[in-house]
């Protein structure tokens, strides 16, 4: 350690070791308002039990009413607080103004909601307690608690909830931040604040479109704090007495929804849960029986990545082939021996069937990619003046459905095609797009949440929204709902795929900024290891929900290229263009 030289401070926010812990310190006796209000905020980014050290700066009354639990303001570095000003006539405190620039906020479900950067400003009253000569604490203060972004990502990590999609059975990532270590709060564990959560409900805005299979009112038995697994990887989750009575087939269903929302959590993985009702076993279920419920269980991983070829052709590669050199060869059928030369295509997620759209992106066709056969009429035609105008790369959901979006400005609209061969249907998006265009479009493999990109006065932003389908099974009446920003910190994404159960993968550029791949959540928030290595001028991008499989783009400078785990980016193909996965 340094045992010379001058002392400077440096700001909460710019730790960066996520494995730093904070320990606050309380008020010492005598304490300036400055040094309340910056050892407060410091003591905010700290996890002592219900913030017992944070409390001691404020008075009685204002500890009492400050729910910190309840929402979480981040901003893109610790608050800044300013000059004070003095009370006035029946005054006698300060007031601080705390100045930031806020980049989301975490609702009391847990949710991450991004915002676009924006000022931030609020302030910090202070009043000696106990008459003139005693000491100053906050009486008046911002809601919850109030975070720079990298003690943010500091204190909590991102989990997938999972529930089930309305009327199937098929589980759907609800994503959430808790805390990286004991809650102040709880004093839950990860895994058990986990695991809460899930009981508490899915959060507000996917609620309308997926169920979970716990009775109403279920919750963990009254005073669990930790839930650990045996030496068999076996979780043993003890609930409350709504949990009891229920059928053998409902329990398996519940005690899937936790093996899903823990498979990525824990240290030691987790094999098997065992649901304990009033001291009695209801139900047990290991991983392999919970994947039938998983969005991809009919397909499994992806067999082959498809592409465009130099001819205008559906190619194909093998997805896990170890040989870089490995020659594609073209699907059999009219989409692959030339018969309709294409600009965009998707591939059905049982590689069984594909979508093209024509060179000229005017008519939508669908045929077998695994047999040769005739080129049946066009799906879909559009009447847009010019290429960029009329329909827009295709995409398949989990349902079996086929998605396209028609550009043309006299008559814009999203379409649906059930199964890919029956009657094209115009689906409504609410509230509407107020002038913005449809760009492109990828749907989710559990075909419950859509993303778009949308191009309005010169920009295109990336917005999910969810798919909700109403009415008879086999005749439904299907719109899209609640678009919300998945990327507000970039103002031009170029092209955008799913990536997992509740990520994606973009590409697009910060306002001054370069072009970057990187991946984001669909809650908005940044995941892990985001940023991808560069690559110049890139026109597409596909990644598999499989998370094991290498990403695939397409650069105008070097083609077709691939990035496989732990390596840089290695070129597939010189000439070809629109790489896809099945979906």
């Amino acid at each position: 350690m340094p045992d010379s030289g001058d002392v400077h401070a440096v700001k909460a926010s710019q730790r960066g070791d996520a494995q730093v812990r904070v320990y606050a310190v309380q008020p010492r006796q005598g304490a300036t308002p400055d040094e309340i209000v910056t050892g407060f905020l410091e003591a905010m980014t700290s996890d002592d039990a219900n913030f017992a050290t944070a409390r001691s700066y404020l008075s009685a009354e204002a500890s009492e009413q400050w729910r910190p639990q309840e929402s979480t303001t981040v901003l893109t570095a610790a608050p800044d607080p300013g000059a004070p000003v003095l009370g006035t006539g029946n005054d006698p405190g300060m007031t601080y103004p705390l100045y930031g620039r806020q980049i989301a906020g975490v609702d009391a479900q847990h949710a991450y909601q991004p915002v676009p950067p924006t000022d931030y400003q609020r302030t910090i009253h202070l009043s000696r307690q106990g008459g003139e000569d005693g000491e100053w604490r906050i009486d008046s203060l911002p809601p919850g608690l109030l975070l720079g972004a990298s003690d943010f990502e500091r204190n909590y990590v991102s989990v997938n909830k999972y529930y089930f999609a309305s009327g199937r059975d098929v589980v759907v990532a609800d994503p959430v931040y808790i805390r990286q270590r004991q809650d102040p709060v709880t004093r839950q564990d990860p895994v058990t604040q986990a695991v809460a959560a899930l009981l508490a409900g899915p959060t507000g805005w996917l609620e309308p479109v997926v169920e979970s299979r716990f009775p109403g009112g279920t919750a963990l038995k009254k005073g669990v704090k930790t839930l650990d697994l045996d030496d068999r990887n076996v979780l043993k989750v003890p609930l409350n007495e709504r949990a009891v009575g229920v059928s053998r087939t409902q329990c398996t269903k519940m005690a899937a929804q936790i093996l899903f929302t823990l498979r990525d959590m824990s240290s030691a993985r987790v094999e098997q849960v065992e649901l304990i009702g009033d001291g009695t076993q209801l139900c047990v279920l290991s991983s392999g029986q919970a994947k039938q419920y998983a969005p991809d269980h009919v397909v499994g991983s992806p067999e082959h990545q498809y592409f465009v070829d130099e001819h205008d052709r559906l190619a194909l590669l093998e997805s896990r082939a170890e040989d870089e050199t490995a020659e594609p060869r073209n699907v059999p059928g009219p989409f692959g021996d030339g018969r309709l030369p294409m600009s965009s295509v998707a591939v059905s997620r049982d590689e069984r069937t594909g979508a093209a759209v024509s060179k000229d992106a005017a008519s939508l066709y669908v045929t077998s990619v695994v047999t040769g056969s005739e080129l049946r009429g066009e799906i879909l035609r559009s009447q847009g003046p010019t290429r960029e105008e009329r329909l827009s790369a295709p995409s398949w959901d989990g349902r079996g459905d086929l998605w396209v979006a028609d550009r043309d400005p006299a008559d814009p609209s999203l379409v649906r095609v059930p199964q890919g061969t029956g009657t094209p249907q115009d689906v409504r998006i609410v509230p509407g797009l107020d002038g913005a265009r449809i760009e492109a479009l990828r749907v989710s493999a559990d075909g419950v949440r859509m993303a778009l990109l949308l191009t309005q006065d010169g920009k295109t932003t990336l917005k999910i929204g969810r798919v909700e389908h109403r009415g008879p099974s086999d005749d439904p009446t299907v719109t899209i709902a609640d678009l919300r920003p998945a990327a507000p910190q970039l103002e031009a994404v170029t092209a955008v795929s799913w990536a997992g159960p509740s990520r994606l993968v973009v590409v697009g550029k910060e306002s001054g900024g370069v072009q970057q791949v990187r991946y984001i959540q669909t809650d908005g928030s940044t995941a892990a290891n985001a940023i991808l290595p560069g690559l110049n001028q890139v026109r597409a991008v596909a990644a598999s929900d499989d998370e094991t499989m290498p990403l695939v783009a397409y650069s105008e400078e070097d083609g077709i290229v691939r990035l496989p785990a732990g390596a840089n980016w290695q070129t597939l193909v010189k000439e070809g263009s629109a790489p896809v996965y099945p979906g």
